[in-house]
């Protein structure tokens, strides 16, 4: 078998570039609890080595970067122990959310090449990285409420500092959206064309890198900017959220969710994107819509720290209740896209069954530690 990521350093003109690549193109990319040490394994590593400048993170093959979890072995956990614990994906959740914030947090520039397909756990893997790159055939969403999950991987961070209620639209419908969307939202920090991919790296290792990690930062932007800017590239693909912003903030404005499900649910529009994030709410879990509305609202002050630690504990709790496990089941699985979700609308979702999702499952958090 292959290895699930591909570890190297090479040498450039000064220092040391390490770089990781997700390399599970059949499926992907999509994170596995392997991959997930892997990555943590090398970030450790590096971080003590006056040798490594900086870390390139990329994925195999041209289709995506990270596609997000392997969903077909947290619903093989959550499904197999009813109720929980749910041994495997409790412990994928934990070190998962603790990678995310080392990437977050970590002192040396890392760039993320965000080409192709990014969800769920790709998009947390790039959001947390220092330098994010987007190019023509990125396609980034958190569809989280299709399998009645929620924005995950930093998501109640990332999401609650877009304009506007752009954030909290993208959580409830599921809606995709591309490179320009990507820099408008602060999802990415350059566009660059995806056939400049090695030569990106190639500049990056002429690059005569020190031991500071401010200064990396700099020639790490240096770089990139110089390949954001060149003449003649590819254009950014047309934007949908901020041409949509002021739909989206009428929308979605008031504290009443049911009103705001509803308000969505009814649209009548002849612009795509919109209607298929209305058609996205439709699909999805009502129950998953109120905890992923709920976690948002909980987290908008809090803290990085604090926003995985929330994190951790919704996922333990989704993920010992049936509803991901039906969600998963009819979108993945038997693939006939019609989930016998709990409830059938918002309301008839009684308060104390939300507010069990936010009720700590075990006496010390696993992610206190941070």
């Amino acid at each position: 078998m292959p290895d699930a990521v591909l570890i190297s350093v090479e040498s450039a003109a000064e220092g040391k570039l390490g770089r990781l690549t997700l390399n599970s193109p059949e499926t992907l990319n999509s994170l596995t609890l392997e991959m997930v040490d892997l990555i943590q394994g090398a970030l450790d590593h590096w971080r003590d080595d006056p040798a490594i400048a900086a870390i390139v993170i990329d994925g195999s093959g041209e289709k995506a970067f990270c596609a997000g979890g392997d969903v077909h072995a947290l619903h093989a956990s959550s499904s197999g122990t009813p109720g929980g614990p749910c041994e495997y994906a409790e412990s994928f959740f934990a070190r998962e959310y603790r990678m995310n914030y080392h990437l977050h947090t970590y002192p040396k520039p890392i760039l993320c090449w965000g080409h192709g397909i990014v969800m769920g756990g790709g998009l947390g893997v790039m959001a947390g990285c220092s330098h994010r790159v987007v190019t023509q055939a990125t396609r980034i969403a958190m569809p989280e409420i299709n399998i009645a999950l929620f924005p995950d991987v930093g998501g109640s961070w990332f999401l609650n500092h877009m304009p506007g209620a752009s954030g909290r639209f993208l959580a409830l419908t599921a809606a995709s959206v591309n490179a320009a969307d990507a820099l408008f939202c602060g999802l990415a920090d350059r566009f660059i064309a995806a056939e400049q991919k090695d030569a990106v790296f190639e500049a990056l290792l002429a690059v005569q890198w020190d031991e500071d990690s401010t200064n990396n930062h700099a020639h790490m932007r240096h770089t990139l900017r110089g390949f954001s800017e060149a003449e003649g590239g590819v254009e950014l693909p047309p934007a949908q959220v901020e041409p949509h912003l002021e739909t989206i903030n009428t929308l979605c404005d008031g504290d009443d969710i049911h009103d705001l499900i509803d308000r969505i649910s009814q649209l009548e529009t002849e612009d795509r994107w919109l209607a298929k994030a209305r058609d996205g709410l439709l699909y999805g879990s009502k129950l998953a819509a109120l905890w992923i509305d709920r976690q948002l609202y909980e987290t908008r002050h809090s803290s990085l720290r604090e926003v995985f630690q929330q994190e951790v504990q919704l996922g333990t709790n989704i993920m010992r209740h049936p509803e991901f496990a039906e969600g998963v089941r009819a979108l993945l699985i038997d693939k006939d896209r019609q989930p016998n979700w709990a409830y059938a609308d918002s309301r008839s979702v009684p308060t104390e069954v939300v507010d069990s999702f936010f009720t700590a499952p075990w006496p010390t958090n696993p992610l206190a530690d941070l």
